[in-house]
């Protein structure tokens, strides 16, 4: 049934509003606006039926069966404008299956969206239903919410068993720590995150894996994944001192270049600086990591243990105790050092997640930790910029440093 888009006539609009005098009247909960829905809706369930039988309200029997109406049944919708009661029409053969609303509905399409999207901001489940009755004046149920959000896990485990690019340049890999129960008890766990960058120069997110325990056999199950899903090659993988990865890695990967990130390896040295020394601190860490070989930027820390240990020795200290996995960095251009060091998504996926779940307790469950990981990182995913920053420059160093590696064409 196609019905043609026409202006709507002037003396209808102001009819409607003739006795309009505050917004209110527009928008209250008896207003105009919630008056015109449901009798806009209710009319079109009318349309509609007239289409499913074959005739009119009152008219001859337009259908073979014999078929009639039989009567309204009675529903309430939820949305934003809060709860509409409406009236369907039923037919006596119980076979009209309305489209504007269909059976067993009980939400405007987009409400289940509403809902999610503020379960992605870190939002309890009882923080959402006050904020839907303040905001719309919905009642729903936790239950409800529950059962909205627990649809997400199959499209979860569709997400987490997709398959990946053949290669991807650089991955990085970092975890988050955070609460949630195991076997009636409150335990800290590990969520891993895996993010490439592709042969765009794209950021994607490979998957989120939740550690019950630590060590090589959890990272060996971890590469076989991405392997099985179709990563047949990383150049790079960036990581900060996981326990286990490097030897998992170059079990699957053994071609792979296992990099200690050096954001991370800043970010904790300048955990031990006050801040009236940090930028002084952090200028001089530039210099070792901007040096043009190994050799150099084994010369700028020696510098810096001269001019820092009596004050600072645990920082020299760590990049002392790091040094074999840092200097692989020391072997690219400065073209793919730009892109591993500035494009260190993860880092700020990390910051957003903080944000989201530090004020929540402990997650009831890690398919709860699951749920809002996976809402929360597609909504950050949309913000990301397309492609990287100066990765022309890098793919360019890439495919002359890994020639043989490199797809062809």
């Amino acid at each position: 049934m196609t019905v043609d888009k026409k202006p709507l006539p002037q003396d209808l609009i102001d009819g409607l509003l003739a006795n309009y005098q505050k917004p209110e009247d527009l928008i209250g909960e008896g207003g105009l606006l919630k008056q015109l829905t449901k009798a806009l809706v209710e009319r079109a369930l009318q349309a509609e039926m007239a289409e499913h039988l074959g005739h009119g309200k009152h008219k001859p029997v337009g259908n073979a069966t014999g078929n009639t109406r039989n009567g309204k049944s009675k529903k309430t919708l939820k949305g934003e404008f809060g709860e509409l009661p409406i009236e369907v029409p039923r037919d006596r053969h119980g076979s009209f299956e309305p489209q504007l609303v269909p059976k067993h509905q009980t939400r405007w399409s987009g409400f289940d969206d509403k809902i999610l999207s503020l379960y992605a901001r870190g939002m309890t489940v009882r923080e959402i239903q006050a904020h839907l009755t303040e905001m719309y004046g919905t009642e729903v149920s936790p239950t409800l919410i529950s059962s909205v959000t627990d649809a997400v896990i199959e499209e979860v485990k569709a997400w987490q068993a997709r398959p990946l690019d053949a290669l991807y340049p650089i991955v990085y890999l970092d975890c988050i720590h955070v609460k949630a129960r195991d076997s009636g008890a409150v335990r800290v766990k590990a969520v891993y995150l895996a993010l490439g960058i592709n042969l765009a120069g794209e950021k994607e997110l490979l998957g989120i894996w939740i550690a019950q325990t630590e060590g090589a056999k959890f990272w060996l199950a971890v590469v076989t994944e991405l392997k099985n899903r179709g990563v047949q090659d990383i150049f790079i993988a960036c990581v900060d001192g996981l326990k286990g990865f490097p030897e998992a890695i170059e079990t699957v990967y053994p071609k792979t270049a296992v990099q200690l990130c050096i954001v991370h390896m800043v970010r904790h040295s300048l955990n031990y600086v006050s801040w009236k020394l940090r930028n002084e601190v952090a200028d001089d860490l530039k210099r070792i990591y901007q040096s043009a070989t190994a050799e150099e930027a084994e010369g700028r820390l020696t510098e810096f243990e001269t001019k820092w240990n009596a004050t600072h020795a645990p920082i020299a200290q760590s990049w002392r105790r790091n040094w074999p996995r840092i200097i692989p960095f020391f072997d690219y251009p400065p073209e793919i050092r730009k892109v591993i060091y500035t494009t260190n998504a993860i880092e700020s996926v990390n910051m957003s997640l903080r944000k989201i779940t530090k004020n929540r307790g402990a997650f009831p469950s890690d398919e709860a930790l699951l749920k809002l990981f996976y809402l929360a990182l597609r909504n950050i995913a949309k913000k990301w910029t397309m492609p990287v920053r100066d990765w022309k420059a890098a793919l360019t160093r890439f495919t002359i440093q890994f020639e043989e590696r490199m797809p062809q064409g």
